[in-house]
């Protein structure tokens, strides 16, 4: 699957102009932890998150550290966190690193930059431009679908596999994998999210492997070093 079948396509952004009450009460209001930021021409460029909005010299959150300490912080951290604090429009709070993919970008991807960049949503664009959004929870309503797809089509075998291979997982010591990590499509088990090791990766093809009725394994899973 990819984020062009899941993707949320109705995404509620801001421009870099719009002023922060304006952003703080479209998160409250659409409950959202997170805007893209947009040109006049749709073009991705930022996003403001709850993240950008906790230290806020309105609700005496702002950064405050002793007169020594502030002496050897760089200008630049200091800048940055006086505008987060004090900036009334969007451009001076939004992060402008953003995470993205395209339409094509398989989930597998998809979760990586989650976990990584340890976000939760990662912008979809078109030759630049916003056009969804892929969040941690349409990840697990892609779950949710194919498990469904798969007993109304007669495919409970699926289920089945996955059931036995959770259940096998659950005895194992040496691995924190579990249902989120596991997606079964047709006989085949997608195993994704981040693995501590090599000698982890090998031992959990060879027990996806071992699960009756197991076609093939996927290995979508992503190293920590």
């Amino acid at each position: 699957m990819r984020a062009i079948d899941v993707m949320v396509r109705d995404v509620v952004t801001v421009r870099p102009d719009t002023d922060v009450a304006e952003a703080v009460k479209l998160l409250s209001e659409h409950d959202v932890s997170a805007l893209p930021v947009v040109d006049a021409y749709g073009h991705l460029v930022g996003i403001i998150s709850e993240a950008d909005l906790i230290r806020r010299v309105e609700i005496g959150t702002e950064k405050q550290r002793p007169w020594w300490v502030e002496a050897v912080t760089g200008a630049s951290t200091l800048a940055e966190e006086f505008a987060k604090s004090h900036g009334k429009k969007v451009e001076e709070l939004m992060t402008t690193d953003v995470a993205s993919a395209t339409e094509q970008t398989p989930l597998s991807e998809i979760a990586a930059l989650l976990e990584r960049r340890r976000i939760k949503r990662v912008p979809i664009t078109r030759n630049g431009k916003l056009v969804g959004v892929v969040s941690r929870s349409n990840l697990i309503q892609a779950l949710a679908s194919v498990i469904g797809r798969g007993e109304e089509n007669g495919a409970h075998r699926d289920l089945e596999i996955r059931q036995e291979l959770l259940s096998r997982l659950e005895k194992q010591t040496w691995t924190d994998f579990g249902s989120r990590n596991v997606i079964v499509s047709d006989g085949t088990v997608h195993l994704w999210g981040l693995i501590s090791s090599e000698p982890e990766r090998k031992a959990l093809i060879a027990l996806a492997e071992s699960v009756p009725g197991v076609v093939r394994v996927s290995d979508e899973m992503i190293g920590m070093d």
